[in-house]
């Protein structure tokens, strides 16, 4: 167990295509989960996967929609690997076993915002589960090694060249030192520094771009973070963009629509969040489609209105408001998804890959994970050809100290970190969200910058799966990203895609 030829480390979609990409025969592949594959957060697109597969539609108009979204920040290169990628990768998905929804004998699209064209393969709207359960049955299917319950603390590398990594066994508080030829990293995003205004699952708090920033990797463009326009409005759980896509329509208290739905994700969200600064609450309307059409079509979106808010989706109009969806920053890469350590790679949402500039494209996402998750994979199985594991002693790195720390009675520490990272997200909605401006920004950062560690403790002083200790852990790493988010916040000065500056 303590020697992988690749360990690749978050289970979620990229993470799960990498390991298929990088199975050989022979090679010892390890996979590293805090929970398990299926909680991951692919599990939560819904909308589709982009591909020009129809005869409308071309990778020509793939590109231009993209780089458009992107308002210029996009590297072009990187887009059209993207975009021509595309329509291999759905006739991989299909021969792994995805099921994706069909009209007659064809993959059946449908229409985001962004674009003109039905261009987004789904699976009803469960299309990102869809594709993890499958990616999840052919990982199990190949003798390719699932650690579950581990949290990343540390990458270990010598002279710029990654050598392994250390982790944190969660059921029993052990450190677990694991020797690599190669390290993938796949560890999701951080727009859950958002909290309760954020669509995303609690792990998504940045925690594996913070470790790699320690180790010393370029990261980039970490103000841009996107806010889905059709959250919930009690819960922030996500209505897809694919309702609006069949045709829903957006209305405010007054009953008046006031914005193009199927414009970019950002204009079409900060017009919502001014509806709610004149004191109008906002709803998506689908009272006009077809009963049997959202049945067969959107069955989630009706279970989801029904289970959170108690809406008839056939009645009454679902009250929304706009969250925090995705992070488009993240971990410098090329196009091979090389970092600027040699063995270590990055994709997914952790990773920048400079396809989503200042703004992503609805349905790009999914396609990233399988497209850079295929040539992560094909990387580091080529990087650790003649390699051989690094001689270190593990001992070295096993030290404990700080768990034993955290897990020691110290009244003096009592403030409650989970009450702390309720008033952060909601400042960080306020200030540091869909309207930006010099003044709050710094607001922002000052407060954040005063937040004394020290002063927090844990209550649950268990070594038996202690969830509290990991997330006061993962806390931690929040703070960091989050100082990174407003700081890049405040150097950018020009208003662009999702970062828009009201004073600039």
């Amino acid at each position: 167990m303590d020697n992988f030829d690749i360990l690749i480390i978050g289970s979620g979609g990229a993470g799960l295509t990498s390991a298929l990409s990088a199975y050989k025969k022979g090679l010892k592949i390890g996979v590293v989960s805090k929970s398990y594959p299926n909680n991951s957060q692919s599990a939560m697109a819904q909308g589709g996967i982009n591909a020009s597969i129809s005869e409308s539609d071309s990778i020509e108009e793939h590109i231009k929609d993209t780089l458009k979204s992107a308002k210029g920040l996009g590297d072009r290169k990187v887009i059209e690997l993207l975009c021509k990628e595309a329509p291999k990768v759905i006739e991989w998905l299909d021969s792994i076993g995805v099921p994706f929804s069909r009209i007659d004998s064809n993959i059946a699209q449908r229409q985001l915002g962004g674009t003109e064209q039905k261009r987004a393969c789904y699976a009803e709207d469960y299309t990102g589960l869809k594709i993890l359960q499958t990616l999840i049955d052919n990982v199990i299917n190949r003798d390719i090694i699932l650690l579950n319950n581990r949290f990343l603390l540390d990458l270990i590398s010598k002279n710029s060249k990654i050598i392994g990594v250390k982790l944190l066994n969660i059921e029993n508080l052990e450190i677990e030192v694991i020797k690599a030829k190669s390290v993938i990293l796949a560890t999701g995003g951080y727009s859950k520094i958002y909290g309760e205004y954020s669509t995303n699952s609690k792990d998504a708090v940045g925690s594996g771009i913070n470790i790699a920033l320690k180790a010393g990797c370029k990261i980039s463009n970490m103000e841009f973070i996107q806010f889905h326009p059709t959250a919930l409005k009690s819960s922030s759980i996500l209505i897809s963009e694919s309702a609006r896509g069949e045709g829903g329509v957006l209305i405010n208290s007054d009953g008046a629509r006031f914005v193009d739905e199927l414009s970019t994700r950002d204009e079409v969200a900060r017009a919502i969040y001014l509806q709610m600064q004149k004191n109008k609450s906002v709803f998506l309307d689908l009272r006009k489609l077809d009963k049997n059409f959202l049945m067969e079509n959107l069955p989630q979106e009706i279970k989801l209105a029904k289970l959170y808010e108690n809406i008839d989706v056939f009645t009454e109009p679902i009250p929304i408001k706009p969250s925090a969806h995705y992070s488009i920053g993240g971990i410098d890469v090329n196009l091979k998804c090389e970092t600027n350590i040699d063995g270590l790679y990055a994709v997914g949402e952790c990773s920048n890959a400079k396809v989503h500039g200042a703004n992503r494209l609805g349905g790009n996402s999914l396609l990233e994970i399988i497209v850079f998750g295929l040539i992560a994979g094909e990387s580091a199985k080529e990087y650790i050809k003649d390699k051989n594991f690094n001689n270190f002693e593990i001992r070295d790195y096993k030290n404990s100290d700080f768990i034993d720390e955290l897990l020691k009675d110290n009244s003096d520490n009592n403030k409650n970190f989970y009450e702390e990272k309720h008033k952060l997200s909601k400042l960080l909605y306020e200030k540091v969200g869909l309207f930006r401006d010099e003044v709050n920004l710094k607001e922002a950062l000052n407060y954040v910058e005063n937040i004394n560690l020290s002063e927090f403790s844990i209550k649950d002083k268990n070594r038996i799966f202690n969830t509290e200790l990991v997330e006061f852990i993962e806390f931690k790493n929040m703070i960091e990203i989050t100082k990174v988010v407003i700081k890049s916040a405040i150097e950018r000065k020009e208003s662009i895609g999702v970062h828009f500056r009201s004073d600039g």
